[in-house]
């Protein structure tokens, strides 16, 4: 089967002045060109790679002197060949440089070199990026990054998804009336009744004093709707014509929505309530009034009684790893806000990036959120997931300022949102390591050895060995180190001054707890010397506990509630001589929260998010299997994302069960149905860890996401499928034991989602907050009866083809019936906006 995948060219323009020269060497523009050759190395999992320069100048390129460095998603083999080698750096980072052999590059000759890769590489997310050239004795000054280009591969051993597969995928949604009105998410009861609500630019909005907020929230929605706010009055209510914001006994997040010829009631005990029915007043708006501005809005009259199922509802978004502007994250929020999400869970800090400013500690900025060339991590981190080697640009450098940031919080509070921190601790902390790491070399060379060492955050003596999942081999906090413990609480404590002034609600901080590696602190003095003298202690996995019990108490002291990934709640030991991770009952009781994602089928934790509710821990689910929105859509290689927790469509966010995912888990990690085995022995959700189960979280990861467009084509659609899901309760389908009317409860729902997706919501975000960046799905194609067929993900999209061999446009022929030509058919699926799909080909 042959498929178009990604080659990677790089143009290396020397003679350009971004990239330093000996004076001695000569100016020559050289190609670097990668290629996947096979997925099936050696019969093993792994795939072989082929990276060929080629000299493109006048002179030679010279055998020695220089390194070409790039990152690449995928653990590549260290390898010489051709007078060339292969290693790894750090983190991502990988360097290829000439070796004994090498030859100089005569004009228009070239040289190739194989080296294999852990792993498949599914797409262009697998291949190496961020390339750039260092010559070994100038400084540098800047340089020229990678472009794309495309080339074909063969490559049995893969089953891409196909058009037919797309088809048949798409087949079960078919055209159908959306009922009007129609909210995403479903509310609890909507009843439609007698008459019409005529809305404009004029209508007032009367509220009650505690509502003052909300009512200014909508006020500003009507610049959104009509071009100008919507008059308030706190006076008593005209109702004729008007919106009425009306306090009564409802509890909590719950609302009344009544929709009358003469008048619009939203009543609710709390801000949060009346915000919410402001949702769900504002989802009955046709999607082409974002767009227009003008005239006046008819509404049909229902009385809508509602309240969520889930208190948390939440999106995590890494801006560590690549950063997202203050813009950006406000459009987020916006885009939250209307699928009614109240938590935004932040993670700010990782071993790639520290982005919020702490008044306390201007190097964790200063170096922390700076990423580039030179690679000794004193003035700033190095290059990872395509960064390139100059600082200062977005996605790999950038922060919030505190100014910034108190800006998002408030936006957020006028939203009903919480954000929630996430001080990635005690892994996943290179960040801060190297920024603590300048400020001890700042005051030792001041003389002032107290305060160097006051929050430094490793030991210096460490001789400690270990590779994180991502290939870090210097990313761990020493927990021994009493000075982590004061960096920790003036973090903190910088944080809560923040949240203070935005007058923000802060509750928990989220600590981290993922991913310390096997071989952590196994180096360090500074650790054996506290398992001496602790006989609570015995080894160092009992650092682990130590670490998170002084944490809590930081954070109890100052009145709140620890939140950290599910391996806070784990303990280590041993079976049959074995490794294993184990539900710790000995912290159950201590009030965390745990975000958990580990459910994986065939990674033998399928039931850890139940067994650590059932346990006591209350549980944020948070499942790779469905919710990890950076996982690519589909098996295939135009896709952006990665794919180690497998695929995530559209609907994986919309069929997960959350007190009983077993049942309907349709695929493994590698995408392949789900065996009917793979759950036997797995323990079920009890009663007592129903009371447990918290919340719903989507989290988006950020190691592929270089502009804010990546970050919403990952998104968007599938946060609406979390947020029926967060909001709305179990649908008949996900409850019912037969098994047949459950396969047709869902398609039947299922088919009703897409339809208003397709026909309302997608159409309304081309528009809402200057329209958001969403992934339109390709046509399925497929030959019935000698004749093209093709439907689309989302009914109500409109697919244009040409059958001449050109792209098509909006201007193409609306696909309207079968296609009597079957071969040279080209398809796209086109939005209200103008935006389109990739191109399906026949």
């Amino acid at each position: 089967m042959k498929l178009t995948f990604l080659i990677l060219s790089l143009v290396l323009a020397i003679s350009s002045p971004v990239v330093a020269q000996p004076k001695t060497s000569p100016l020559v523009p050289i190609e670097l060109e990668w290629t996947l050759l096979t997925n099936n190395f050696n019969k093993e999992f792994k795939a072989l790679n082929q990276l060929k320069l080629t000299n493109m100048g006048k002179k030679a390129f010279p055998a020695t002197g220089w390194t070409i460095y790039f990152s690449c998603s995928r653990e590549a083999v260290p390898t010489s060949s051709n007078g060339l080698r292969i290693e790894h750096v750090n983190g991502d980072l990988y360097r290829l440089f000439p070796v004994e052999g090498a030859l100089p590059l005569k004009r228009g000759s070239s040289v190739s070199f194989q080296y294999p890769t852990i792993g498949h590489s599914l797409n262009h997310s697998a291949a190496p990026n961020g390339i750039y050239l260092v010559w070994d004795k100038e400084p540098m000054k800047g340089y020229n990054l990678a472009g794309i280009k495309h080339g074909r591969f063969s490559d049995t051993t893969i089953n891409y998804i196909t058009q037919e597969d797309l088809y048949a995928k798409y087949a079960s949604a078919t055209l159908q009336p959306i009922k009007s009105p129609a909210i995403i998410p479903s509310p609890v009861s909507l009843v439609e009744a007698n008459g019409f609500f005529s809305f404009d630019a004029q209508t007032t909005i009367f509220t009650d004093q505690a509502f003052g907020s909300e009512a200014n929230y909508l006020s500003q929605q009507g610049i959104r709707l009509f071009g100008k706010a919507l008059p308030v009055s706190s006076a008593s209510p005209d109702r004729k014509g008007s919106i009425l914001l009306k306090k009564n006994n409802l509890s909590g997040e719950a609302y009344e929505l009544s929709v009358q010829p003469d008048g619009v009631t939203i009543s609710a005990g709390t801000g949060a309530g009346i915000f919410y029915g402001i949702q769900s007043f504002q989802a009955m708006i046709p999607a082409i009034q974002w767009k227009n501005k003008t005239g006046s809005i008819q509404f049909q009259s229902v009385e809508v009684k509602d309240a969520p199922r889930f208190g948390f509802r939440s999106l995590m978004i890494d801006i560590a790893r690549n950063f997202q502007p203050k813009q950006e994250l406000l459009r987020m929020l916006d885009l939250m806000s209307i699928y009614k999400l109240n938590a935004l869970h932040l993670h700010f800090n990782d071993d790639e990036g520290w982005r919020i400013e702490m008044p306390s500690f201007p190097e964790l900025t200063a170096i922390g959120s700076q990423r580039g060339h030179p690679l000794d991590s004193k003035n700033n981190l190095p290059p990872s997931y395509g960064a390139g080697p100059a600082t200062g640009k977005l996605s790999a450098s950038g922060f919030y300022s505190r100014a910034d940031f108190i800006e998002i919080l408030r936006y957020a509070k006028a939203r009903h949102i919480q954000i929630i921190p996430e001080i990635e601790t005690p892994g996943h902390a290179r960040a801060a390591i190297k920024s603590m790491d300048a400020r001890y070399r700042k005051f030792m060379r001041e003389g002032k050895r107290e305060e160097a060492l006051k929050y430094l955050l490793r030991d210096t003596m460490d001789q400690s060995k270990y590779s994180t999942a991502q290939a870090w081999t210097d990313n761990v906090m020493c927990v021994a180190l009493p000075s982590v413990y004061t960096f920790i609480e003036q973090v903190v404590d910088d944080i809560r001054g923040i949240y203070k002034e935005a007058d923000a609600t802060l509750t928990t901080i989220h600590m981290g707890g993922d991913e310390v590696p096997a071989g952590a602190w196994e180096g360090s003095p500074e650790c054996k010397v506290l398992i001496e003298k602790d006989p609570s202690l015995e080894n160092v996995d009992d650092l682990w506990y130590y670490y998170f019990t002084k944490v809590q108490k930081i954070l109890e002291q100052r009145g709140l509630k620890l939140s950290g990934w599910e391996e806070v709640g784990m303990r280590k030991t041993k079976l049959q001589g074995q490794p294993k991770l184990i539900v710790n009952p000995r912290l159950a009781n201590e009030g965390y929260r745990l975000h958990v994602w580990n459910n994986m089928v065939g990674w033998g934790n399928e039931d850890l998010p139940y067994r650590l509710a059932n346990a006591g821990y209350k549980v944020i689910l948070s499942p790779v299997s469905n919710y990890y929105f950076d996982m690519s859509y589909l098996r295939a290689p135009e896709e952006p994302g990665y794919y180690w927790g497998g695929f995530t469509d559209a609907d994986k966010p919309f069929y997960f069960i959350p007190y009983d995912y077993f049942r309907n888990t349709k695929e493994d990690a590698a995408g392949n149905p789900v065996k009917t085995d793979a759950f036997v022995g797995k323990d079920r959700l009890t009663d007592f860890g129903k009371s447990n189960i918290v919340g719903l979280q989507g989290l988006i990861w950020s190691e592929t996401l270089r502009s804010e467009a990546n970050l919403e084509y990952m998104i968007l659609p599938k946060l609406l499928g979390l947020s029926e899901r967060a909001w709305s309760k179990d649908p008949e389908w996900a409850t019912t034991a037969d098994a047949v009317k459950a396969a047709e409860g869902y398609a039947a729902d299922w088919n009703r989602f897409v339809n208003q997706v397709g026909q309302q919501e997608l159409p309304k975000l081309d528009y809402y907050a200057g329209g958001f960046a969403y992934r339109v799905p390709p046509p399925g194609m497929k030959i019935e009866n000698g004749k093209l067929l093709l439907n689309v993900q989302f009914p109500g999209m409109k697919i244009r083809y040409t059958t001449d061999g050109s792209e098509p446009t909006e201007k193409s022929l609306e696909y309207t019936g079968p296609i009597n030509q079957q071969k040279g058919v080209k398809a796209k699926v086109f939005t209200s906006s103008g935006r389109s799909s990739r191109t399906s080909s026949w």
